[in-house]
């Protein structure tokens, strides 16, 4: 998956034409610049790929879902519907405007369960937060279909599924907004950064504004410019701006590698009874970015994973025990930790979730694993990973 896996020549020049003017900010600096705006340049190619109107490119992937939501005005009290299994980033974004993150179970297509979605909406509801984990998507049709009878805010979090599709439209763009990162790890990377594209103009308004202390953009005088609201800096580098650039330009030959060293070990392990694969909604194709698999119960899945581990095969995650990415992990979410007040909103709202019942999504998690799909093996590397992922699984 990562970009970072074939940094060159085209990154550094990209890097280079920003270092010689020296102007590292995307805003402001015109007469010095020599007509480089790499973030600006960025955003009117994204948002090409994307077939949206409008990007805005921001910080990271944690930036563009805070500054996502405050674009569609979710604030203090307003409940955000996020899945169990997710980057903390998810809890994060929703917390700082105030909002209050409701966790709802996943499905084997280990993303939002649109039943559990139904179940959970309040009158204090505001949006539906689908995050596509490990490459692939929610089921979007049924999840707009709910936010459209309740009037409500389709966000997706398509940060691990860059180059996805559904119903031929890139995933980002279902949605009323879509959120990406371009972190190290990411399937392009700009270092850190992030991206959040609409087909909203009030939305993408808001979200320029928002991303820059609140500044309206208006001339070419920053020092004029007016506040229409508050706003906070989730600006990007024209730095961090330019490699993303150069990344973009192999996103193409990125996605092709992936499904091909996908496709490889996906037929490995198909043959393997027992072995099952997350579903991927009808009308949708994943990024291949990762092979996620089920085993028949848990304790299998558990013994599988130490094996590959133990085999030196890396890359591969068991998530039911993950600090990061499942609700199991999260104590300091649980608890409400933090280092000032937590809004009474949030206190008053929150469910509580060292009692809540998620048994669905363990039974989920606790028979997954995932392998990354790195593009860098070679294709001896990737028949020899298969060969070896067979026979542990299959002895297992």
């Amino acid at each position: 998956m990562p970009g970072f896996e074939i940094f060159g020549a085209e990154e550094r020049k990209q890097v280079n034409d920003v270092l010689e003017t020296g102007v590292l900010m995307r805003y402001g600096f015109d007469g010095m610049r020599n007509n480089h705006w790499k973030a600006k340049e960025f955003e009117t190619t994204f948002a090409k790929r994307m077939d949206v109107d409008y990007c805005q490119l921001v910080s990271s992937g944690t930036a563009a879902l805070t500054v996502a939501l405050a674009s569609a005005g979710i604030g203090a009290g307003d409940e955000v519907i996020m899945p169990t299994f997710t980057f903390v980033a998810s809890f994060e974004s929703i917390l700082a405007l105030g909002a209050v993150p409701i966790l709802v179970d996943i499905d084997d297509t280990l993303t939002l369960d649109p039943k559990a979605v139904e179940a959970a909406i309040t009158e204090k509801t505001k949006c539906v937060m689908p995050v596509h984990m490990c490459g692939s998507m929610a089921d979007l049709k049924a999840l707009k279909s709910i936010c459209d009878k309740h009037n409500l805010i389709l966000l997706e979090d398509a940060c691990q599924a860059l180059g996805g599709t559904y119903e031929g439209k890139p995933l980002g763009s279902y949605g009323d907004l879509g959120c990406f990162s371009f972190d190290y790890v990411k399937t392009i990377t700009c270092g850190e950064g992030g991206a959040i594209i609409t087909n909203n103009k009030k939305f993408a308004l808001n979200a320029d504004h928002y991303q820059d202390h609140g500044h309206d953009h208006v001339g070419n005088d920053r020092g004029a410019e007016t506040h229409p609201f508050l706003g906070y800096n989730f600006r990007i580098s024209e730095l961090n701006a330019a490699v993303g650039l150069a990344q973009l330009d192999k996103l193409d030959g990125i996605l092709k590698m992936q499904k091909q060293n996908y496709t490889i070990l996906r037929e490995a392990l198909e043959t393997i009874e027992g072995v099952t694969f997350r579903r991927v909604p009808k009308g949708g194709e994943e990024n291949y970015s990762f092979l996620n698999f089920f085993l028949p119960t848990e304790e299998l899945t558990k013994k599988a994973h130490k094996a590959l581990s133990e085999a030196g095969l890396d890359a591969c995650f068991y998530w039911f025990t993950n600090n990061w990415h499942y609700v199991n992990g999260w104590e300091h979410l649980r608890n409400l930790k933090s280092l000032g007040n937590i809004s009474s909103e949030v206190k008053d709202q929150m469910q509580d979730l060292n009692n809540t019942n998620f048994s669905k999504s363990d039974a989920v998690i606790g028979r997954t694993i995932s392998s990354l799909i790195k593009i860098g093996w070679t294709e001896k590397q990737v028949n020899d990973r298969a060969a070896k992922m067979k026979h542990i699984l299959s002895s297992i």
